[in-house]
């Protein structure tokens, strides 16, 4: 019986997405995404200069002191300018993707999610109203709960309010925090780009068993959206590009 030969893959064959299209390199990648940020925001690049300048002249200054050569400090320098430019445009990057998907039905769940540790998010909304799609998207963690409006129209507001009333049918009287944050630019609202900061430092009131205890309780609210949506609306997919995240 003949042997049927193997396709194998090439050495140093890049690695293609799911569409059979290349996958571009973590270079191309930067190059993308300071192209972009540079767009949104000109300081970009006047702040990466200025860091690594910087960096290279307290390095020089300080070698020249000890070692009485720059070599070295500009080495260094150079080394950590560029770990401090990476930063800045990290820092640029993302507050530009949260200006591009600002104002977007399903922003501040995108926001919620950037969050790497200390909130369970859930991942579909626990409020929608049918007629306007607002939705209220919700976390837990050592900080209590977190129910999160997009704005602070009426409609949200409502949505709130019937969110605390059904958290706090389900905790009865346990002493678990509720916060609701509005995302907007007004007074006492949250801008999009700080709400992963500002649920980061939320002051945290429960041990780690009693955070694992509301977050049981919590998953008996889920219920499907599907039943108190019209036909043919799927607000899942008004979820924002998550390429547009990473500014691209």
């Amino acid at each position: 019986m003949a042997r049927t030969s193997e396709t194998k893959p090439e050495k140093g064959s890049k690695k293609k997405n799911a569409d059979g299209t290349k996958k571009p390199g973590r270079l191309k990648q930067i190059i993308e995404v300071f192209k972009y940020t540079q767009e949104v925001d000109r300081s970009t690049l006047p702040l990466m200069l200025a860091a690594l300048a910087g960096s290279i002249v307290v390095g020089v200054l300080l070698t020249l002191l000890i070692f009485d050569s720059p070599w070295y400090g500009i080495f260094m320098g150079l080394a950590i300018g560029v770990l401090i430019a990476m930063l800045i445009l990290a820092r640029k990057a993302e507050r530009a993707a949260f200006g591009r998907i600002k104002g977007q039905p399903g922003a501040a769940l995108a926001a919620m999610q950037s969050i790497r540790r200390g909130w369970n998010v859930d991942e579909e909304p626990v409020q929608i109203d049918p007629r306007s799609q607002k939705m209220l998207f919700r976390a837990s963690g050592r900080a209590g709960i977190a129910v999160v409006a997009e704005d602070s129209s009426s409609i949200s507001m409502k949505l709130l309010e019937k969110e605390r009333r059904s958290i706090r049918r389900v905790l009865q009287h346990d002493n678990v925090p509720v916060h609701q944050i509005v995302v907007g630019d007004g007074d006492g609202e949250v801008p999009l780009h700080k709400l992963p900061t500002y649920m980061q430092r939320m002051k945290k009131q429960l041990t780690k068993d009693e955070a694992a205890q509301v977050t049981k309780r919590l998953n008996a609210l889920r219920r499907s959206l599907r039943q108190s949506i019209p036909k043919g609306v799927d607000p899942m997919r008004a979820r924002p590009n998550r390429k547009a995240m990473r500014g691209r």
